[in-house]
C-alpha cells in the first residue's frame, strides 16, 4: 500500500479543494455533536440506508470519505455484519481504532486515480458544496469499478426553515454553498454517472424532532413521499452510477444449516415475462442451499410468462409451475402455491423483487436465530427506505395498521407486504378467503391472532421501474378489501359474527 509520506504533495487548486471539504466535514461534526437531536440512530439509518440502496452483498467494497470521528464508519461495519471491507478517507485528524491499512489520508485521495484502487461503492455525509464539486464528484467516479454506485447524504439547501434560518442570520456557521437536485443532476450527468437520482429525505431536525423523535420518524416516511411537503425535508439522498454492468460474482448468502433445502419460495406470476428469469437466477445465486423448490404461479398472463416458466423448468428439477385457471387475483395465485408448496418454510415474493434479494439473508437470520413463525419484510421500518412510493397508499397502509393495532392491542407496522417466510405449520393453519391483494393482509393478521410468533426486518423499496412492467395494484379496491378483512377478524375474534365465507 502506498504510504502517504511517498504521495505527492498537492497543487493549490487540490488544496482549495480539500480545504472546502475540511470545512463541511468540521460543520457536519459540529451539528451532529452539537445540534442534531438523535445524532447515534441518524447514523444508523443513514447506514442502513446505503446497505439497502446498494444492495451490498458481502465481500464488496466500501470507501467512506470523510470519516470524521469514525462515529459513521462504525455503524457501517455494524450493518454490514463486518462482511464488506471498508476503507475511509481522512480529512483531518487521523481516527484512532481501526487498521492503518483501511484509513487513507486526504493527500492519498487526490492521487488515488494514479495508484489505481478501485471500489465497489463510495459513500459520503454532507460533503457535495458548489465550491469544488465538479472536481470531487470526478475524482468519486473515477475511485469507482464499473457499475459502482455512489451514494451522498446532503443537506436539503430547499428547505424553506433552512432558507429563512440562513436569511435572518439564524443558521450559525454555516458556509456551506448546497446544490440543489437539479443542479446535481446536471453535473452528475455530465461528468458521467448515470442512473442518477436524488430524493428528499429525513423530517427529523430541529425542535419537533427534539420534542417526538418517533412520532416524527414515523411521520416522515409519509412526508417524504408527498409533493407538498418533501420540499420540507432535512436531506436529500443522491445516488449515482458509474456506466457498465455491474459484475458480481454468485455468492451464497447461506449459513444457516437449518435451511438447507427447506425453503419452498411461491411467486404469483401476471404478466411478469421480464422479471421471471433475474429473479429466479437471482435465488439460485444467493441462496441455492435453501432451495427446496420455487414454485412459479403463473396466474392467467396474457404475455409469455407461462412459455418463460415452462423453459425455466426444463432447466431446473426444483422448479414447479402451477399454471392457473381464471378467475385470476393475487389471493387465488397463493392459495394454489401454497398448496402445490412442500418445503419446511415457504417464502412467498413478488415478482418484482429481484433487487431485494440480499436484503433476504435478514429474514432468514431472524427465522433462525429469533425463532419466528413468521418473518415479514417490513417497508415501513424505521430502518427501511421507502423512495417514490405512492403517498396515497402510505396513507392507506398507515391507515390500516393503525386500526388494527388499536383493535387487536398489537404493535405492528407492515403486515400486507407479500414478503413473507413462514414456517408451513402456518401457512397450514390459515384460510386465505381474499382473491385480490388483501389476502396479503389475511397472511399477515391470521398467524398473529393465531399466536404464531410474528417479527419484522426492514426492507427498502423503490418505485418499479419501466423496464419491470406495471403494477394491477388498484388503491380503491384493495383498501375495500383490507377494510373487510380487517372487519371479518374482528367479529370472529370477538363473536360479534360468523365468518364470511366465499
Amino acid at each position: 500500500m502506498t504510504t502517504s509520506s511517498s504521495v505527492p504533495t498537492l497543487n493549490d487548486d487540490q488544496q482549495a479543494s480539500l480545504a472546502v471539504l475540511q470545512e463541511r466535514e468540521s460543520y457536519r461534526e459540529y451539528y451532529r455533536n452539537e445540534q442534531d437531536p438523535l445524532p447515534d440512530e441518524r447514523l444508523r439509518w443513514r447506514a442502513q440506508g446505503f446497505r439497502h440502496l446498494t444492495h451490498l452483498i458481502p465481500g464488496e467494497s466500501v470507501l467512506e470519505i470523510g470519516v470524521g470521528d469514525g462515529t459513521f464508519r462504525r455503524a457501517l461495519e455494524e450493518m454490514t455484519h463486518g462482511q464488506n471491507p471498508v476503507t475511509s478517507i481522512y480529512l483531518g485528524e487521523k481516527p484512532t481504532g481501526f487498521p492503518d491499512e483501511s484509513l487513507l489520508s486526504a493527500e492519498e485521495f487526490f492521487h488515488l486515480e494514479a495508484s489505481g484502487r478501485k471500489f465497489n461503492h463510495v459513500v459520503g455525509l454532507d460533503l457535495l458544496d458548489n465550491r469544488n464539486c465538479g472536481d470531487f464528484l470526478t475524482r468519486v467516479l473515477n475511485a469507482l469499478e464499473t457499475g459502482g454506485q455512489a451514494i451522498f447524504f446532503v443537506t436539503n439547501p430547499w428547505n424553506p426553515i433552512l432558507r429563512l434560518r440562513r436569511l435572518f442570520g439564524l443558521a450559525r456557521r454555516d458556509h456551506r454553498q448546497l446544490l440543489s437536485r437539479p443542479q446535481l443532476y446536471e453535473l452528475m450527468s455530465e461528468i458521467g454517472f448515470i442512473r442518477i437520482f436524488a430524493v428528499f429525505n429525513d423530517f427529523v431536525y430541529g425542535l419537533l424532532a427534539k420534542i417526538a423523535p418517533v412520532f416524527i420518524r414515523n411521520a416522515s416516511v409519509l412526508a417524504e413521499n408527498v409533493p407538498s411537503l418533501r420540499w420540507f425535508a432535512g436531506g436529500i439522498i443522491v445516488h449515482g452510477q458509474k456506466p457498465g454492468d455491474t459484475v458480481r460474482e454468485p455468492v451464497q448468502l447461506t449459513e444457516h444449516d437449518e435451511l438447507e433445502k427447506a425453503i419452498s419460495f411461491v411467486i404469483p406470476c401476471h404478466n411478469e415475462e421480464m422479471n421471471v428469469i433475474p429473479l429466479v437466477k437471482g435465488i439460485r445465486s444467493y441462496y441455492d442451499r435453501y432451495i427446496h423448490e420455487i414454485v412459479l404461479v403463473d396466474d392467467n398472463s396474457k404475455d409469455k410468462t407461462k412459455q418463460v416458466i415452462e423453459k425455466l423448468q426444463q432447466e431446473d428439477p426444483r422448479i414447479k409451475p402451477v399454471i392457473r385457471t381464471p378467475p385470476p387475483g393475487v389471493g387465488n395465485a397463493l392459495r394454489d402455491g401454497y398448496a402445490a408448496a412442500t418445503g419446511k418454510y415457504i417464502h412467498s415474493l413478488d415478482c418484482d423483487f429481484q433487487h431485494l434479494l440480499p436484503e433476504f439473508r435478514d429474514m432468514y437470520d431472524a427465522a433462525v436465530k429469533d425463532n419466528a413463525d413468521v418473518v415479514v419484510g417490513s417497508r415501513f421500518s424505521r430502518m427501511s427506505i421507502l423512495l417514490n412510493y405512492p403517498w396515497l397508499k402510505i396513507v392507506a397502509n398507515r391507515g390500516f395498521h393503525l386500526l388494527f393495532n388499536v383493535l387487536f392491542w398489537q404493535r405492528y407496522r407492515d403486515l400486507t407486504n407479500n414478503l413473507k417466510l413462514s414456517k408451513r405449520e402456518v401457512i397450514e393453519s390459515i384460510d386465505i378467503t381474499s382473491s385480490g391483494f388483501s389476502a396479503n393482509a389475511e397472511t399477515g393478521l391470521l398467524p398473529i391472532l393465531k399466536g404464531f410468533k410474528v417479527v419484522e426486518v426492514p426492507i427498502s423499496w423503490i418505485n418499479r421501474t419501466p423496464s419491470m412492467g406495471t403494477s394491477s395494484f388498484r388503491l380503491a379496491n384493495v383498501g375495500m378489501g383490507y377494510a373487510e378483512v380487517l372487519g371479518v377478524l374482528f367479529a370472529q375474534r370477538f363473536g360479534l359474527g360468523k365468518k364470511k365465507e366465499k
